[in-house]
C-alpha cells in the first residue's frame, strides 16, 4: 500500500513555527512529523505530515489547511515508495539538548558527551520523542525538581513515549507510574521504560484521568507530570489538585504561550500556585505547588 507525504517548503522561522502548530493537531493520530533542511545555504526548510494511505492523505489534507489558514491547494502532495517512513523522519530529527537530558534516537548513541543523562526515544506511533519544545520544558523542570526536592513517588500522566517518567529515574531511584489513555502508546512506552533500563521504577498503566485503582492506591503523588494539551489539562484542575501530595509539586506542559493564563487561572482557583514558568520556542510549561 503505497504511503503519502504531505508537505511545505518554507524559510528556517516559518517552518518551525508551522511544525508547532501542527504537532498538537496531530500528535494524537500517530502520524509522524518532520522538520527537515533541504537547502543550508539558503536556510529551507520542508515540513512533512506522513500518512500510511491515501485515505489519511485525504483526511489530514483539509485538516492540515484549516491549521494554517491555508487551501488545500497550497500544500504539495507526493506518494511515496514503499519504505519505513516513520524511520526515515526520525533520522530527519536532531538529538536534543535540555538541562544535562540527552533525547536521541538509536542513530544518535555515539553523539553522547560525558556528562549527558542520556535518554534512547525512536519515532513510532505514539508522540513525546524530546524533540518537541513542550517536552524540552519538561524536561528541564524536571530536572530541577527532582534534585531539589526528591519526590518518591511520581505520576507521568498522558505518558506518550514515557521520556518524562524515564527522565526522572535517571535522576534519581524513584518510583513512577506512567499511564496514557492510548493501550498503543502505553505499548510503545513500556518498550521505552524496559530499553532505557528503567523497568525496575517505572510502571505503565492504560487509564483515562485518576479513576483507576491502581492511581487511586497510589495517590497522593510528589509529582505529578501531565504533557497533555490545555483543555484537558484545564478540565483536570480539580482532580489534580486532589491527587497531589500537600508538599509535592505539578509540572504540566502542552500549552502554548497564549493558553498559559487560562490554565494557570483555572489551577489557581483550586488552591496551586504558581511557582515559575519555562518557555521553549512557542510552549511553556507550568510548575505549580499547592497553596498552603
Amino acid at each position: 500500500m503505497a504511503q503519502y507525504r504531505l508537505y511545505l517548503t518554507r524559510d528556517k522561522d516559518q517552518a518551525e513555527r508551522i511544525f508547532d502548530l501542527l504537532e498538537p493537531v496531530f500528535e494524537e493520530d500517530g502520524l509522524p512529523l518532520a522538520n527537515t533542511e533541504i537547502d543550508e545555504d539558503k536556510q529551507i526548510y520542508e515540513v512533512s505530515l506522513y500518512t500510511q494511505d491515501k485515505a489519511g492523505a485525504d483526511n489530514a489534507l483539509p485538516r492540515m489547511a484549516a491549521c494554517l489558514g491555508l487551501q488545500p491547494q497550497d500544500i504539495s502532495i507526493e506518494e511515496l515508495p514503499d519504505i519505513d517512513w516513520v524511520l526515515h523522519s526520525l533520522e530527519g530529527l536532531k538529538p536534543v539538548r535540555a538541562g544535562h537530558f540527552f533525547v536521541h534516537g538509536s542513530h544518535d548513541r555515539d553523539k553522547l558527551q560525558n556528562g549527558d543523562i542520556g535518554i534512547e526515544i525512536d519515532a513510532g506511533l505514539a508522540f513525546g520523542t524530546g524533540h518537541h519544545g513542550t517536552t524540552a520544558a519538561c524536561l528541564e523542570m524536571i530536572e530541577e525538581i527532582v534534585e531539589r526536592e526528591e519526590p518518591q513517588n511520581v505520576l507521568d500522566l498522558g505518558t506518550g513515549s514515557a521520556v518524562l517518567a524515564i527522565a526522572v529515574t535517571r535522576m534519581r531511584d524513584i518510583s513512577v507510574l506512567a499511564t496514557d489513555i492510548d493501550p498503543v502508546a502505553v505499548d510503545v512506552a513500556q518498550e521505552n521504560v524496559v530499553k532505557n533500563g528503567a523497568d525496575k521504577w517505572v510502571s505503565t498503566l492504560t487509564a483515562t484521568g485518576f479513576d483507576h485503582p491502581q492511581m487511586q492506591a497510589r495517590a497522593p503523588f510528589d509529582l505529578i507530570i501531565a504533557n497533555i494539551l490545555a483543555n484537558p489539562l484545564i478540565e483536570l484542575a480539580a482532580e489534580m489538585r486532589a491527587h497531589v501530595a500537600d508538599h509535592g509539586s505539578l509540572i504540566l506542559s502542552g500549552i502554548l504561550e497564549t493558553q498559559r493564563d487560562s490554565v494557570l487561572q483555572a489551577y489557581q482557583a483550586v488552591g496551586l500556585e504558581h511557582h515559575k514558568t519555562t518557555c521553549k520556542e512557542s510552549w511553556v510549561a507550568l510548575h505549580l505547588k499547592p497553596k498552603l
